[in-house]
């Protein structure tokens, strides 16, 4: 039978869908976002995974922290899963949640069962040159004055500039990144930015044994689309390349994101897990 409960542990908002007993799926959101992102996809998984979403420190119902490191970040979902005596658990990350599950399984091979990135840039030079507004957002002083006018319409607006394909965004969702803080998303961004320039992506992952599969947008407006051939390199990966889909593959192709994730998790539940 599935389940739905919320609690509070380690400073993060943490929900859990799903059998108990079924395998564990964990959904780290991006930068800014919330749990709330993996709305789209929620449905189908929990039907045959214990999935567990989490609201990362300072975003969604969470409380900011005094760290934002990646290696910190991963270190904390680490001790959450530890002490929900999960392992191994198959990691989904978007966007920036990518580098989260990435470090999640440098640390803890123990943990991490498979690693699926949706929209997770590589590198820093896969980085587009982004809109003036994005700009402006993010860039003080204009930045916090229009971080703390934005109305729920200018929320809405900003999916259309990360989709290929109109989206429809739950009051949840807007609730959620209203929640946000300013603060926060500046050092997330800047404390990934750090992680992927001390070592590429596709370069941790290749020294790690452990699945992989990528997810990118054909339209994907971040990151270069062609970029996510940087991934080519790592043995054990499986590239999926969605047309007509942008940064959000969860919102834009929900069913085709799902049915990705499951095939995925299901060979990986066929992998013996890594010892401690």
């Amino acid at each position: 039978m599935s389940e739905h409960s919320t609690e509070f542990s380690h400073g993060m908002h943490v929900v859990h869908d799903g059998p108990r007993q079924a395998p564990p799926l964990l959904l780290i959101h991006g930068s800014g976002a919330a749990g709330t992102y993996w709305n789209p996809v929620l449905p189908a998984l929990a039907r045959h995974h214990h999935v567990i979403r989490i609201d990362l420190p300072g975003c969604g119902q969470s409380p900011p922290a005094t760290s934002y490191d990646v290696p910190v970040q991963a270190g904390r979902v680490a001790a959450l899963l530890d002490d929900l005596g999960l392992r191994p658990v198959t990691v989904a990350g978007h966007s920036s949640g990518g580098y989260l599950a990435t470090a999640l399984a440098e640390q803890r091979p123990d943990l991490a069962r498979s690693l699926a990135l949706i929209s997770s840039g590589p590198s820093l030079d896969a980085l587009l040159p982004q809109p003036l507004l994005l700009r402006a957002l993010l860039t003080p002083p204009l930045g916090p004055l229009l971080w703390a006018a934005r109305s729920d319409a200018m929320i809405r607006g900003q999916f259309d500039r990360i989709c290929a394909r109109p989206v429809d965004v739950p009051d949840d969702v807007v609730a959620d990144l209203r929640r946000t803080t300013y603060p926060a998303l500046r050092k997330v961004l800047r404390r990934s930015a750090a992680y992927l320039t001390e070592r590429t992506l596709p370069a941790r992952l290749a020294v790690l044994d452990v699945p992989v599969l990528v997810i990118f947008g054909a339209a994907e407006p971040r990151y270069a689309p062609s970029s996510v051939h940087q991934y080519d390199v790592v043995p054990n990966a499986r590239i999926e390349v969605l047309p007509g889909v942008g940064h959000l593959p969860m919102f834009e192709a929900p069913d085709v994101t799902s049915e990705l994730l499951l095939d995925f998790a299901a060979r990986a539940t066929e992998i013996p897990p890594i010892a401690p």
